[in-house]
C-alpha cells in the first residue's frame, strides 16, 4: 500500500472516496461488534466447565486439612490454593492471601486501608497532596482506584522494556509519591513484559516515602499465547536482594483462567505486609468463598495443571490475535498511518494512530456498529495527550466477527487520517 504521506491532493481525494464507499458498505450492514474489554468468550469459559463437578455430596466438602468449606473461617484462604499461587508466583505459601473472585477488589481494599490506616506509617488520608505513578498507556481500572481516593495521577512514559525507570527514579524522590501501578507481564494494553533491567531497577528504588509501594498486578503471569513464554524476573526476590522486601505487593487471579465472575484472587507480599493486611482483614470478613476455592484446588493440583489448562485457552485465543494482526498488516501495512504491538501473551493489542485521530477512529467505529475501549482510557483521567492510543481486545468476538471488526477498524483509521490530511491541505 502507498504511504499516505507521499500522496498528492488528487491521490488523497481518490483514496478517501474509495475508503468512504467501503466504510458506508459496512455501516449499511448494521453490525453489532465489540472489542472494548478483555472478556473471555464462551468457548474460553467452557474450558473450565468441569469445575462444577468437583464439589458436591458425592465428593465431599472438606479440603486436605479437613476444613468443611461450607462453614465460616479460613480468613486467608485454603492451603491448597496458597501452595498453588506460591508455585505460580515463585513465593512461599505463607506469603499468600487467597480471597474472593476479584484481584481488583484486593487492590482497592489495599489502597483504602492505606488511606485510613497507612502502610506501616501515617494514614494517607492525613497527608496532603499525595501522588501515584501510572505507567502509560496502562490499565484504566488501576488509575480509577487511585483517582477515586483523591491521589494525583502522574503519567510515566513506557518503552519496549517497561516503565521509563529514569523517570520513575526521579519521581520517587518526592515523598508525596506513594506508589506505582505495574502490569509486568504482557502488560495491559501494550502486551510487553518488563525486562530484567527494569525489574532490578524497580526493586532497587529508594523512595523518599517510607510507605511507598509497588502495586505489582501480575494478572497475566501464566497467560501465554505461544509455547515459548516471556520470562519475568521475580520482583520479590530482587527486592529482598536490594534490601527492600516490603516494597512490592503482588496481585493475581484466575479470572481469565477459569471464570471472570467466579475465579479466585490472590495477594502476596513480605511477611511484614502480610501480617499488616491480615490484621485488617479480620475486621472485614470471616472468610472467603471456600467452596469456590475448593473447586479450583481439586481441578488444579499444581502449576503444571494450570499450564496445561492454559494451553487450551491459548489454542482459542491465538487465532483471534493472529486474525487481528494479519488484518492490520494487510490493510494498514505500508500506509505509515498506524503501528501496533505484537504480544506473545495477555489479552490486548495496542494500536497507535497519528496524533489527534484516536477519538475520531473510535467515533467512526461506533457509527459502524463496532465498540472500542474509549480513546484516552489507557491514560490517567481518560486523557491521552496525543489522542493516539487505542486498546484492542480480540478475546470475546468469534473469528468471523473479528474479521469484520478489524476491517471496520482499519477503514476507520484510514478515514480519520485521510480526513485530517485533506483538511490540512
Amino acid at each position: 500500500m502507498a504511504d499516505y504521506y507521499s500522496l498528492n491532493k488528487q491521490e488523497l481525494e481518490k483514496e478517501f472516496n474509495d475508503v468512504s464507499r467501503e466504510y458506508e458498505h459496512y455501516r449499511s450492514m448494521h453490525l453489532s461488534l465489540d472489542m472494548s474489554r478483555g472478556k473471555p468468550s464462551s468457548d474460553s469459559m467452557d474450558v473450565s466447565q468441569k469445575m462444577f463437578d468437583s464439589v458436591g455430596n458425592h465428593i465431599g466438602f472438606k479440603n486436605i486439612d479437613g476444613i468443611d468449606c461450607r462453614n465460616y473461617g479460613g480468613l486467608d484462604g485454603l492451603v491448597e490454593l496458597k501452595n498453588l499461587f506460591a508455585e505460580i508466583l515463585e513465593l512461599k505459601p505463607e506469603q499468600i492471601i487467597v480471597g474472593g473472585n476479584s484481584s481488583l477488589n484486593m487492590m482497592f481494599d489495599t489502597v483504602a486501608q492505606a488511606m485510613t490506616h497507612g502502610m506501616g506509617g501515617e494514614p494517607w488520608c492525613k497527608q496532603e497532596g499525595l501522588k501515584f505513578l501510572c505507567p502509560v498507556p496502562g490499565y484504566d481500572r488501576h488509575f480509577a482506584i487511585t483517582e477515586y481516593f483523591g491521589l494525583e495521577l502522574i503519567p510515566v512514559p513506557s518503552n519496549e522494556e517497561g516503565p521509563d525507570m529514569d523517570v520513575v527514579e526521579e519521581l520517587v524522590k518526592d515523598e508525596k509519591v506513594k506508589g506505582i501501578w505495574c502490569v509486568p507481564k504482557y502488560s495491559n494494553p501494550e502486551g510487553i513484559t518488563y525486562s530484567d533491567n527494569v525489574v532490578k531497577r524497580m526493586a532497587r528504588l529508594k523512595p523518599a516515602a517510607g510507605d511507598f509501594r509497588i502495586f505489582w498486578d501480575n494478572a497475566y503471569v501464566i497467560h501465554d499465547l505461544y509455547d515459548e513464554s516471556d520470562k519475568l524476573l521475580n520482583i520479590y526476590t530482587e527486592c529482598v536482594k536490594a534490601g527492600n522486601p516490603d516494597l512490592p505487593i503482588i496481585f493475581t487471579s484466575t479470572s481469565k483462567i477459569t471464570f471472570p465472575g467466579a475465579g479466585v484472587a490472590a495477594e502476596a507480599a513480605s511477611p511484614n505486609n502480610v501480617a499488616l493486611l491480615k490484621g485488617r482483614m479480620k475486621y472485614q470478613t470471616i472468610g472467603p468463598d471456600k467452596l469456590n476455592q475448593l473447586r479450583h484446588a481439586r481441578i488444579f493440583k499444581n502449576a503444571a495443571d494450570v499450564r496445561a489448562h492454559m494451553k487450551k485457552h491459548a489454542d482459542i485465543l491465538r487465532p483471534k490475535f493472529e486474525a487481528v494482526l494479519e488484518a492490520f498488516e494487510n490493510q494498514l501495512g505500508g500506509t505509515n498511518i498506524a503501528r501496533w504491538t505484537k504480544p506473545r501473551g495477555g489479552y490486548f493489542i495496542s494500536l497507535y494512530v497519528p496524533n489527534g485521530c484516536a477519538k475520531r477512529v473510535e467515533e467512526l467505529c461506533a457509527n459502524a456498529g463496532m465498540i472500542l475501549t474509549s480513546a484516552g482510557a489507557t491514560y490517567p483521567y481518560g486523557v491521552d495527550p496525543n489522542d493516539s492510543n487505542l486498546r484492542i481486545a480480540p478475546s470475546y468476538p468469534t473469528i468471523d466477527e473479528l474479521e469484520k471488526a478489524s476491517s471496520v477498524l482499519c477503514l476507520a483509521v484510514k478515514y480519520a487520517v485521510l480526513e485530517k490530511l485533506l483538511s490540512n491541505l
